[in-house]
């Protein structure tokens, strides 16, 4: 049972971002800074990738901890109310992450998946993780 009513709730809801959340916009700052230009929400690659460059074949997925079930295995992790909801959303949205890992990775992409908390956390480390697999799949056209 849900301790608000569903205008409160959908309001409430309305209010999480799905893009431009603060962990991905401190990534794209730090990518910007260091000279790598992306694209934003590019829905021509399959999955929408938060930040994505087409022609290193990176693509870029900031996750929510909650959303994308960081430690689902975990019971005490899980919500608590509404669970039959949760419980199907969120291993929904794990199920639909591997479908578009699986897809791109067979199309040749990178994929990179942080979790916005380990962004907030150490947001140039994950800049320069990024900037490593720029640079090496540079390398690797240049000798081609």
């Amino acid at each position: 049972m849900d301790k608000f009513t569903k205008e409160q709730r959908s309001k409430i809801m309305g209010k999480i971002r799905g893009k431009d959340t603060k962990a991905e916009v401190l990534l794209a700052k730090g990518l910007w800074r260091y000279g790598y230009r992306y694209r934003k929400h590019d829905k021509s690659i399959f999955g929408t990738p938060d930040l994505s460059f087409k022609k290193y074949r990176i693509a870029i997925f900031v996750d929510g901890e909650f959303f994308h079930g960081k430690d689902w295995h975990l019971e005490n992790k899980r919500p608590k109310s509404n669970v039959e909801f949760w419980k199907k959303k969120i291993e929904r949205n794990m199920a639909r992450d591997n479908q578009v890992n699986e897809f791109l990775h067979s199309k040749g992409w990178k994929i990179i998946r942080i979790w916005s908390e380990e962004i907030r956390k150490k947001p140039y480390t994950y800049v320069r993780k990024i900037a490593n697999e720029i640079e090496a799949i540079k390398s690797m056209i240049y000798y081609k």
